[in-house]
């Protein structure tokens, strides 16, 4: 292989301007075939070749969300999905297509001289793992508004697409976190974070795409007929154009003693610090077999005197993963010492001096605490929509149609705060707090805002961290009949499907990557998964499409 700077002569990598452009030999051309994913190396550096629809394409190798390895995700129609979370980029362009993360692949050309294929690069180029895709800013003079209520990723990618769109009016995004945009799925897995390791979007690159962001304000109230908002410190502000994006919050217990110091929810940075720093040589007790109750009991383990966990159901996971996952993830965290009492509630919170230092259950087991960690569900943040015109379903979400639509004209809906129908299941309306998708309704909404119709068709992807082990979920399982397994449960080597009415509605994964992003890819493209095919012992049918 070599590597040349252009219009020079023969260079290494070493003392190249980063602004200098260089080309460098990879391979053959017949040593990748259609629909195959190559990394190979330019001037030290790794860069993913890949030929799809007969042409070739050379980009950045990692994802520019956690940094996966792309060479092992699935290329499918022109796209490739990362193996760990389910992102998408366009071979072709490098653009991100579908969630997590917000940031495009870098892109170099590829040429082909006498069978040998040539990639060229700038220097700059091959040391960045991520490339942000151009944005407009507003144009002075334009009063046109788009407020944003939430600062979350819905409300997040929503102003950045309406930039990367040209969009050229007012974006106001108001928040009640004191931080700008944060990655807040790690706050369950890293406790102890700093905020600085966390923030998307530092608020100088905000300003500077003019992208408002108010912090520590909060929507009291909507007025759809006068197009107003008004704030908690009394203010009112017009809008053209409203996205709901207020998220959810943590549900409290309801018994006695619930209202003691130390009994605590995971919603920001501060809350993660807080009982990171409680916990240390303490007895923590966490209420609530979910996903968040689940990551910090992994996550206490390794510091806290005791971690005990309380759930009201026979296994932790058992209506969404099944009785087969859920057993093994509860031996995953016994073998930890993580203690467990299942099919079991709180029915009292005693304390010393203010602060819990028991447990009261309905077995009339007592349990030490110095802290009590909540993860029994969530409430829709939308409480300041109540007499207004936004139509809310039982639970308080704010319903929303395929283009995040509301019911009222120009006013929006995105993320966890939403009930929106899933593409290719049934027509009723679902509310799942997925991070992904909580970006791909921002981007749609956004669209839809531009009146550029755009339908929501992105596959629920959603991944958890036990043990420091991931498990990948993929679809909606709600009312599923039956569980499908390959591979084996007990070696933490398996894939599960999840049958309703003879389909696949959902699988769930663990050390069986890229199953569930191949998975990922049939859902969104409408393809049908029977159950036939779940059963089979060939799985040559998960192959990209």
């Amino acid at each position: 292989m070599t590597a040349k700077q252009t219009h020079m002569g023969i260079v290494g990598p070493e003392g190249v301007p980063e602004e200098e452009v260089v080309t460098a030999e990879v391979c053959s051309e017949s040593d990748i075939q259609e629909g195959q994913v190559m990394e190979v190396q330019v001037c030290g550096q790794e860069v993913l070749l890949v030929r799809s629809g007969g042409a070739l394409s050379a980009l950045g190798s990692r994802c520019t969300h956690y940094g996966a390895p792309l060479s092992t995700g699935v290329l499918s129609g022109g796209r490739l999905r990362c193996p760990w979370h389910g992102a998408c980029f366009n071979v072709q362009t490098g653009d991100i297509e579908e969630y997590p993360g917000l940031d495009c692949l870098p892109l170099h050309k590829v040429t082909v001289e006498n069978n040998k294929v040539f990639v060229s690069a700038k220097v700059k180029a091959l040391k960045q793992t991520k490339r942000m895709k151009e944005m407009h800013s507003q144009d002075p003079g334009v009063t046109h508004t788009v407020l944003l209520i939430g600062g979350g990723p819905a409300a997040l990618v929503c102003a950045e697409t309406l930039r990367q769109e040209k969009y050229g009016g007012r974006i106001v995004m108001v928040t009640r976190d004191d931080l700008p945009p944060y990655d807040r799925t790690k706050l369950s897995k890293v406790m102890n974070v700093e905020d600085a390791t966390i923030i998307l979007r530092q608020m100088e690159f905000l300003h500077q795409y003019g992208i408002e962001v108010w912090l520590k304000k909060e929507v009291t109230s909507v007025n759809a007929a006068t197009k107003t908002v008004t704030l908690d410190d009394g203010s009112v502000h017009r809008y053209d154009q409203l996205l709901i994006a207020t998220g959810c919050r943590p549900r409290l217990l309801n018994c006695p003693g619930a209202d003691l110091q130390n009994v605590r929810t995971l919603r920001n940075p501060n809350d993660a610090r807080e009982i990171h720093h409680a916990s240390i040589n303490r007895h923590a007790v966490i209420v609530g077999a979910s996903f968040i109750g689940m990551e910090v009991a992994s996550y206490l383990v390794d510091m806290a005197a005791s971690v005990t966990l309380i759930g009201s159901s026979r296994l932790p996971y058992e209506r969404t993963l099944g009785p087969e996952v859920g057993k093994v993830t509860m031996q995953m965290l016994a073998e930890k010492n993580v203690r467990f009492y299942m099919s079991d509630h709180v029915t009292e919170l005693r304390g010393q001096n203010g602060t819990v230092s028991e447990v009261v259950l309905r077995s009339g087991v007592v349990l030490p605490a110095d802290i009590v960690v909540l993860g029994i569900g969530v409430t829709p943040n939308s409480e300041f929509l109540e007499g207004s015109s936004v139509e809310m379903d039982s639970k308080g979400a704010v319903i929303v149609d395929r283009f995040m639509k509301t019911n009222v004209p120009d006013i929006f809906g995105a993320g966890d705060v939403t009930a929106f129908p899933l593409a290719g299941q049934d027509p009723q309306r679902v509310s799942l707090g997925h991070w992904q998708l909580a970006q791909a309704q921002g981007r749609m909404a956004a669209f839809n805002m531009l009146d550029r119709p755009l339908e929501m068709s992105s596959a629920p992807f959603f991944w958890t961290v036990l043990s420091k082990k991931s498990i990948r979920y993929v679809g909606h399982g709600e009312g599923h009949t039956e569980v499908i397994l390959k591979g084996n449960v007990e070696e933490l080597k398996f894939l599960a499907f999840y049958i309703k009415a003879d389909d696949v509605v959902a699988a769930a994964s663990l050390n069986f990557d890229p199953a569930i992003s191949q998975l990922a890819e049939r859902m969104q493209a409408g393809k049908r998964t029977t159950r036939a095919q779940a059963v089979s012992e060939d799985l040559s049918w998960l192959k990209p499409l």
